[in-house]
């Protein structure tokens, strides 16, 4: 069976490196995954043999690095990540030392690597900005003091976009767990305003059908729509469910 058109709109977020999962992701339509490399069990040998295969079956690869920090910034680039995301951006003042990490210099701070990316051989003023121009810079709004500088960092040109980070952005607000309250709603709208206001993309893990509408109401550029541990303990817990619903039967 031929596989679906791949719509980068709308991504899986991946929390180890799954070759089964892209090729399902792939085949049913999903044009984009995230790599939790934060929070999951991704290496750097991982990540040389992942990203490529990812990028080989047709989807965009955002790499949600390790830290907020040069090395994991530029060894995603290096690989051939599409977008970098970054964790942990504090305010617009460290954006703007961290996202220098993912461009070249004058226009950031990113260093050369002659590998993948280049072909293995040199650079070129042409490569240099083709390079700045194609992988986005994503720094993750998370942090109370992000929010409220979100426009200073839309507005720095080492920035692409934007990308939420709901539950971190909940506690950090001090609203406590994630739970898709009014609270949050408002927060994720100033986050909409602000990227449109901007002209840059701004995109979400939406995982419930709340979120999902509240994306397409307010434009958002992709979505991650399902977590690979939610999709797994869905998978698994529908069968048992039936069958327990069937031995119930007298």
């Amino acid at each position: 069976m031929a596989p679906e058109p791949a719509d980068r709109r709308y991504a899986i977020w991946l929390s180890d490196p799954s070759f089964a999962a892209v090729e399902i992701a792939r085949g049913l339509g999903y044009g984009a995954v995230v790599l939790d490399i934060e929070h999951g069990a991704f290496d750097l040998a991982d990540l040389e043999r992942f990203i490529p295969f990812c990028r080989a079956t047709g989807l965009e690869v955002l790499a949600k690095v390790l830290g907020p920090e040069r090395g994991p910034i530029q060894q995603a680039l290096d690989f051939g990540a599409d977008a970098v995301v970054i964790p942990h951006v504090a305010n617009a003042e460290h954006a703007r030392e961290v996202t220098g990490f993912a461009k070249f210099p004058p226009r950031g701070d990113r260093s050369f690597a002659g590998g993948r990316t280049a072909a293995y051989t040199g650079m070129s003023d042409a490569w240099v900005a083709e390079q700045d121009a194609k992988t986005r810079c994503l720094p993750m709004i998370e942090d109370a003091g992000a929010l409220e500088e979100i426009e200073a960092i839309l507005a720095l040109d080492t920035v692409d976009g934007v990308f939420v980070g709901p539950s971190d952005l909940s506690l950090r607000r001090e609203r406590g767990a994630y739970t898709r309250e009014a609270g949050d709603f408002t927060d994720l709208g100033r986050v909409a305003e602000a990227a449109k206001a901007a002209g840059k993309p701004w995109i979400l893990p939406a995982w419930s059908t709340e979120e999902k509408e509240f994306a397409a109401r307010n434009g958002a550029d992709q979505l991650a729509l399902i977590m690979q541990h939610g999709a797994l303990s869905a998978g698994f817990a529908g069968p048992l469910h039936e069958m327990r619903a069937l031995e119930a039967k007298p």
